[in-house]
């Protein structure tokens, strides 16, 4: 009986040596971590722009998105605080409405177009060359574009820059824009000595709650024409799946470069406005 005993115990642990020496879970080499999908939510850059100028964030291969900005033109400041109720905060007045579409030709690589109701029509392309991480602290995105007036049929401003971000972690990111626009004064070119700016467009959006943002930019111009005041705005932002819905003051009308390079009346002239965004990924 001892012996049948002692054979059985043999028998059992040999088995169970073997099972564990074949089984795949105990000899397969620890697996890397998956790499970040595309097309998953990035809380630091939850959309491609800030108020009007653009973010890093990467766009799938086929994605798309749609945009409609929206910038009431009767200035904030114009008569008194009585007349701004009466008037809506604007909402009566006119406004200049822009529509937006991007598609993601391939991963990282965008190109999209802008009309705004002034008849302005811009087509841009976007492509990142990297990524922040793994040794490298910014992501850095090159982009061309031109503007053209009455339907894309005169007055073009092609465009051509770069966009440099620094993700903070989960709570947002920072953003420096140097670009340079040509064709950015009005007058003719025998009457001017600069026709062409370069701006360093400077930007943040922050994180205060799980899917609300606080949004600020600015577009100094740096060389070549510089009239009038630099574009800033600021703005409060809520995400909500692919939407994202965003309140914004600015001291200047413009969504694309051109406009933008040319800059705002002054600083104490204001406009209320909005952006509507929708990714379709």
């Amino acid at each position: 009986m001892f012996r049948t005993i002692t054979l059985a115990v043999v028998l059992l642990a040999t088995t169970a040596l073997s099972a564990a020496a074949q089984d795949p879970a105990s000899t397969a080499p620890p697996q890397a971590p998956a790499a970040p999908s595309d097309r998953a939510v990035d809380p630091s850059q939850p959309d491609f722009t800030l108020i009007a100028l653009p973010t890093t964030l990467r766009m799938p291969k086929f994605a798309s998105a749609f945009r409609v900005t929206h910038r009431f033109t009767r200035a904030l400041g114009n008569g008194d605080f009585g007349d701004l109720v009466g008037d809506a905060f604007g909402l009566d007045g006119g406004a200049q409405i822009g529509l937006e579409y991007r598609f993601g030709i391939m991963s990282g690589t965008q190109v999209g177009v802008h009309r705004t109701n002034d008849r302005t029509i811009a087509f841009f392309a976007q492509h990142q060359l990297f990524q922040q991480g793994e040794g490298r602290p910014v992501g850095i995105d090159i982009l061309g574009a031109i503007d053209g007036a009455d339907n894309f049929s005169e007055h073009f401003s092609p465009a051509i820059g770069a966009v440099i971000s620094r993700t903070l972690g989960k709570h947002g990111a920072l953003y420096a824009h140097p670009i340079w626009i040509n064709n950015t004064n009005s007058l003719p070119s025998e009457l001017i000595d600069h026709n062409n700016t370069v701006i360093l467009g400077l930007g943040a959006r922050l994180r205060v709650r799980p899917t609300v943002y606080v949004v600020v930019e600015a577009a100094p111009r740096i060389a070549g024409n510089d009239p009038d005041a630099t574009q800033i705005a600021f703005a409060l932002e809520k995400r909500a799946g692919g939407h994202a819905f965003q309140i914004n003051f600015s001291n200047n009308l413009a969504t694309t470069l051109a406009p933008i390079a040319r800059g705002g009346l002054d600083y104490d002239t204001w406009y209320l406005g909005f952006n509507i965004s929708r990714k379709f990924f």
